[in-house]
């Protein structure tokens, strides 16, 4: 008769017997697996140019309050360099250019491709159709404004030669804008944007598609234009006048550079990988 007691033992003894064998059979050299680590950004070697959009002469938009469009770039993209740098990204590059636009143009992205930087960030702020101004004098001047649209805007080329990179910095932007409370402006979906109506890309964080663009088509590296607001709207204007704004955004540029930086290098990795 097999009492309980000696019953346990039995399967005490076959518990062991069973730990022993399954030890016995592994491979004498097998070593526990590990989770590489994630790739980190070299942000020293990491080159970024930072493209101040339009000249002091041919200035783009003029603001609800009668600034122009260049003044904002500048202050923005100078807000940008300085927080870049702060991280570490110290061959962050602030392209200028002077004269008439086409020109100009020409000659920074001449100046990009000789450079041969990792991204071209170009820095805007927008306006709308003249059809949806509306006039206000401010300080004894007449000017135009419109409140109906806000928000930010991201455009890429399928041009340029790095569109897939150019995407994904893009897309890496508009998500950082947006955890920072930041909504992207989405009338330039809208029929009656009629010549400047442009295809979404990416709903979720406000990617649009602009072929024809110089500064995003012919640029040897990967390119993205940022229309940071609008400022001809009357509050926008006033916020894009705020530093605590501005550092905002400038983050979310840092975050998302830094991000793209550790994914270039993940692929340089791959790509001198001996296989």
């Amino acid at each position: 008769m097999i009492t309980n007691s000696d019953f346990v033992r039995r399967l005490r003894f076959h518990a062991v017997a069973l730990l022993v064998s399954a030890v016995c059979a592994a491979p004498a050299n097998a070593q526990p697996k590990t989770t590489p680590p994630a790739p980190q950004c070299d942000a020293s070697k990491f080159h970024l140019i930072l493209d101040v959009g339009h000249t002091p002469e041919i200035p783009g938009a003029i603001s609800a309050r009668g600034d122009t469009e260049y003044n904002f770039n500048l202050r923005l993209a100078n807000v940008i360099k300085h927080k870049l740098e702060e991280a570490g990204f110290v061959r962050t590059t602030l392209l200028l250019g002077t004269g008439e636009a086409i020109p100009s143009l020409v000659r920074r992205v001449s100046q990009a491709n000789a450079m041969s930087a990792d991204l071209l960030l170009s820095i805007h702020h927008d306006s709308v159709p003249q059809v949806f101004k509306s006039k206000w004098n401010y300080e004894g001047k007449d000017l135009e404004y419109s409140d109906r649209f806000k928000g930010h805007s991201i455009f890429v080329s399928k041009d340029n030669v790095n569109y897939q990179r150019s995407l994904a910095f893009a897309q890496l932007l508009g998500g950082r804008l947006k955890a920072r409370g930041m909504q992207y402006t989405p009338h330039y979906t809208e029929s009656f944007m009629g010549s400047r109506r442009r295809m979404l890309l990416d709903a979720e964080n406000g990617v649009y598609r602009f072929d024809q663009l110089v500064i995003l088509r012919t640029p040897q590296t990967p390119a993205v234009l940022l229309e940071a607001a609008s400022i001809v709207n009357r509050d926008e204007e006033l916020l894009m006048g705020k530093e605590e704004h501005q550092l905002q955004i400038a983050g979310a540029v840092t975050e998302a550079v830094d991000k793209f930086c550790a994914q270039n290098m993940t692929r340089t990795a791959k790509a001198t990988t001996p296989r």
